[in-house]
């Protein structure tokens, strides 16, 4: 087997990696692609081309997330991760692990940690990798590396998101919950959403939110109820998706381009937390990108006679 095809073969593995240490598809990709320079430039051949490989994103992967700290601590508003549609990885034996660490929830609560912690706590309870082949990774000694695999784990564990176990009833709900959306069913939306449901907005100052932050299900339901029949009526699609894992949506303009994305979490049949990312710059790699401030200008002219007629 040649190295290119060695690296095509370990290329989703990577990406996962990177993705969940990073949170961003773009940063992902690139920590990826200079993992294959790096493996393609070097003289000599790794006993395990998967460690060798899997070592060498993670240390990029580290670089990155040091720099990309500094600047989310200047980011405009809440910061979320970029949307994945879908983990290009698999593992059946590993399948809990993978998909409870691609959720949104998940991926914020590992910004808590340093660097070093996330990489050891993706690598060593994500992906099940041994301390020696962690150790060599982080350029850390194996003890090091357990004490912060302790740690790690000890943050997560306090604030770890829980789900609906059952997939079929989660999106079961999800659909009634897209179904009174697009009716604009105040009724029907207050009754699948917690009593104390957050909705938050990702617009990092580059595009026109909903809100930033609503709480409470009367809040959030007679918001929604209230926008998305004037996104109907110009021909914004509200398109179904699982997003990071969890049930969610697209949704396009009527050109077919991305306004933004909704990811839910599900827990005791209620929806708890709705996440929007609207931020262009993280929406790039699910299609072309709308332009929301245009849609913003159409929603007020829309929005215009319904108000005339009111008074």
């Amino acid at each position: 087997m040649t190295r290119t095809e060695e690296f095509e073969e370990l290329r989703s593995l990577l990406f996962a990696i990177a993705y969940r240490i990073l949170g961003s598809v773009g940063e992902a990709e690139d920590a990826v692609q200079e993992t294959w320079l790096r493996y393609e430039a070097s003289p000599t051949n790794p006993t395990s081309t998967k460690a060798f490989l899997s070592a060498v994103v993670t240390r990029i992967s580290i670089d990155v997330l040091r720099s990309a700290r500094r600047r989310r601590e200047e980011y405009v508003g809440p910061w979320f991760p970029e949307p994945l549609l879908s983990d290009p990885y698999e593992d059946p034996e590993r399948s809990a692990e993978l998909a409870d660490s691609l959720s949104m929830a998940a991926l914020l609560l590992l910004e808590r940690l340093t660097p070093p912690e996330r990489a050891v706590f993706v690598l060593r309870e994500v992906f099940g990798f041994g301390f020696p082949e962690i150790a060599s990774a982080v350029e850390r000694s194996e003890a090091a590396c357990r004490q912060l695999a302790v740690r790690a784990r000890r943050h997560m564990d306090a604030g770890r998101p829980r789900f609906e176990a059952d997939r079929r009833e989660r999106e079961e709900l999800a659909g009634r919950f897209f179904d009174a959306f697009r009716e604009g069913d105040v009724d029907g939306l207050r009754e699948l959403l917690a009593a104390d449901v957050h909705m938050i907005g990702d617009g990092g100052g580059k595009a026109p939110q909903l809100a930033k932050h609503i709480i409470g299900a009367e809040n959030v339901a007679r918001v929604l109820a209230a926008f998305v029949l004037t996104l109907v009526r110009i021909g914004v699609v509200v398109e179904p998706h699982e997003v990071n894992g969890q049930p969610g949506a697209i949704f396009r303009d009527r050109d077919n381009k991305v306004l933004n994305t909704l990811a839910l979490d599900i827990l005791d049949g209620r929806i708890q937390t709705i996440r929007g990312v609207i931020n262009p710059d993280k929406l790039g790699h699910v299609g072309p990108v709308a332009d929301a401030w245009a849609l913003k200008r159409e929603v007020s002219q829309a929005r215009r006679p319904l108000m005339e007629r009111k008074s």
